[in-house]
């Protein structure tokens, strides 16, 4: 732990009057992080989810050298690079075919925000009224005004209400109610002023790990479809094989108008998003009128030594990788399947490499009292697992060996012992 002297930080997330002292952790390989005392901890959610193949690989970190030698930085704004360029082509390639264009962002939030300014931009450069958005009850998108305002309400954004913009919400398609979810979308796509649908595609994750099947999101874009809405899939946690293809839209069969990808576009080394779009919504912003032009931009927009991150990620994804997302997938499912008889959780669940239970406890949700005992419960067992309140979730990078899962579980088994 962090000795005496007090750390200037603010850590994300953190309540710092319950939890001011912060693990310092000096090394990552592979699975495992390592602390300064030289304690090994199991990274079992790939670090807020963006390790993929596991911490410095060393193909990634090689890219990463390389191209620092090389051009560390450089105004994306008329310039370009060939990594930024093999990207975007590689890219292409491996998204849902229709999507044509990327634009360059640095964080999932941001992604998001690029997409709802897209969908926006779009029908005001086309010359129709669609300013409304639609939204899934329980959606988290990210933690900036735009991202906030597209995500559920409550506990994240309560101070923030007076930012954020009004949206049209349907219910999450739970098990037994997915027409009702359809209706709903249908009702709200039939407005005149509906101008886009974003969903996080078969999970939603900071909601809970809720999932739902393929189906229904094949039929939510059916009905976009149908009135003319465009559909946003935000992949940036579910894209890089979490749900058990590389994108979680191919077990639907579809293609977004627009998708977001993050965390694990660089395997987890740097910051990178992208955000992907059909050709019509790039088509509607090109114009030799320069008040259509796309105003949105980050500093540091396709930083050269991130994308030659993102490059090598890719070319791991064409070497094998898949192979280890389904190995992955059936180890999870052989070591979540005995708690669905265990009467101490309920709503045990999987979708590809990532697992989700609940811990049945007097209070639920994601201030639940039982979530900080859980997470130092699972940190005293040098597991880095960290529940949403009484959900607990196991995602962890693709190099993880069936040892440390069957060790993650006998912990979650051994925490509903001590604590439930």
């Amino acid at each position: 732990m962090i000795p005496a002297q007090k750390s200037p930080i603010w850590h994300p997330f953190t309540q710092h009057a319950l939890h001011d002292q912060m693990t310092r952790i000096v090394r990552g390989e592979g699975a495992y992080f390592y602390t300064a005392d030289d304690r090994r901890i199991i990274d079992a959610i790939s670090s807020w989810w963006v390790v993929t193949h596991g911490h410095c690989h060393p193909h990634i970190v090689r890219a990463i050298q390389n191209q620092a030698e090389q051009l560390n930085q450089i105004i994306f704004a008329g310039h370009t690079h060939d990594p930024a360029e093999d990207v975007a082509a590689q890219l292409l390639k491996l998204a849902p075919r229709g999507l044509e264009y990327v634009f360059f962002s640095d964080s999932g939030s941001t992604s998001v925000e690029v997409a709802l300014k897209m969908a926006l931009g779009y029908w005001h450069n086309i010359g129709v009224p669609r300013t409304r958005i639609i939204v899934m009850q329980h959606s988290y998108h990210g933690d900036t005004v735009g991202t906030m305002s597209v995500g559920a309400r409550g506990v994240f954004n309560k101070a923030y209400e007076p930012l954020l913009f009004d949206v049209a919400s349907i219910p999450f398609p739970a098990a037994g109610h997915e027409q009702a979810t359809l209706d709903a979308l249908e009702a709200a796509c039939k407005t005149q002023t509906a101008a886009a649908f974003i969903v996080e595609p078969l999970i939603l994750g900071a909601g809970g790990m809720q999932m739902y099947p393929p189906s229904v999101l094949k039929e939510m874009k059916r009905i976009c479809e149908a009135h003319d809405v465009l559909f946003i899939a935000d992949e940036v946690m579910t894209g890089w094989g979490r749900t058990g293809t590389l994108f979680a839209c191919e077990q639907a069969d579809v293609t977004p108008d627009i998708a977001c990808y993050s965390k694990g576009l660089t395997g987890g080394s740097l910051p990178l998003a992208v955000t992907l779009c059909r050709a019509e919504i790039y088509d509607a912003h090109y114009s030799s009128d320069r008040s259509r032009t796309f105003f949105h931009s980050s500093s540091y927009t396709a930083n050269p030594v991130a994308c030659a991150a993102a490059r090598a990620n890719l070319e791991l994804w064409q070497h094998g990788a898949g192979e280890r997302v389904a190995s992955v997938a059936t180890m999870q499912e052989r070591l979540i399947a005995p708690f669905r008889a265990d009467a101490r959780f309920e709503n045990v669940r999987r979708t590809g490499t990532i697992t989700a239970l609940d811990l049945k406890a007097s209070d639920a949700g994601y201030l639940a009292g039982i979530g900080p005992k859980l997470q130092a419960f699972f940190a005293r067992r040098n597991l880095l697992l960290r529940p949403l309140g009484n959900t607990i979730y196991v995602m962890p990078p693709y190099c993880v060996t069936e040892a440390d899962l069957v060790e993650i579980y006998a912990a979650i088994a051994d925490a509903a012992d001590e604590l439930a």
